[in-house]
């Protein structure tokens, strides 16, 4: 059985921990004022990595949150893997420069193909993929508009570039602990043979069973983001559900 880890979100907004609902920067609930304290108790209760998302870059289109992400890598033991807001190749080297594992890449990948395709090819395996579906087709822009590229064709081709990792979310889950969409999860990764974290729904220990169930298929791990904020479970739990399910 392949390993499946568990990612734990931050997403900063104005320097403080936030979830949108859907995406939505109308729909805000703060569940912190450090970014840092808070992948501090995820790094403690075992997350071997921690997922930031920097949704004032992801909306202005440039890095906006980067200190914290830096402090978070540079000061804990977790691996750090960031999105949002990263659009040039400075971007992704001041974070890799400065203890980040991996970057992500979502928008541009539609925005600027050229772009994702040189990354891909100067960082191979530091560089995911993050494809954010609406009824299949890839979002952009922080999930303010929709493409008409359909997810599973944009992972094929930037596979041949050397893609190693995808973030899928389903943004009708996302936020409302509804569960994940596991079929569309799964299919990507079958059809691809690369590593696919889930994203989105995730709201019980259960959730994080079914998707291990599909790890030798390339399913490598969850993003758990309300779930935790919520009280449903913690990062150990879901750290110690995962590593005694089979």
């Amino acid at each position: 059985m392949s390993q499946f880890i568990i990612y734990p979100a931050i997403d900063m907004r104005g320097g403080k921990c936030v979830r949108l609902l859907q995406g939505d920067y109308e729909k805000e609930t703060v569940y912190g004022d450090s970014p840092f304290d808070m992948a501090s108790l995820f790094s403690e209760q075992g997350a071997s990595w921690i997922h930031m998302v920097d949704l004032d870059g992801a909306k202005v289109g440039k890095r906006v949150n980067h200190e914290y992400v830096i402090q978070v890598a540079k000061q804990l033991r977790s691996n750090v893997q960031i999105g949002g807001g990263i659009r040039t190749s400075q971007d992704v080297e001041y974070y890799l420069e400065n203890g980040v594992d991996r970057v992500i890449l979502g928008s541009a990948a539609i925005k600027d193909p050229t772009f994702v395709k040189e990354m891909l090819r100067a960082y191979g395996g530091k560089i995911a993929i993050g494809l954010d579906a609406k009824d299949g087709l890839v979002a952009t822009e922080g999930w303010l508009e929709t493409s008409s590229v359909k997810a599973t064709d944009l992972a094929l081709e930037l596979v041949e570039f050397g893609a190693e990792t995808f973030i899928f979310t389903d943004i009708a889950t996302d936020g409302m602990l509804s569960g994940p969409n596991v079929e569309a999860v799964v299919e990507l990764a079958k059809l691809t043979g690369k590593n696919v974290i889930a994203s989105g729904g995730v709201s019980s220990l259960e959730d994080l069973r079914k998707l291990k169930e599909y790890s030798s298929f390339g399913v490598g791990g969850a993003i758990v983001g309300k779930a935790l904020y919520t009280n449903q479970f913690t990062v150990a739990e879901a750290v110690r559900e995962v590593e005694t399910s089979c």
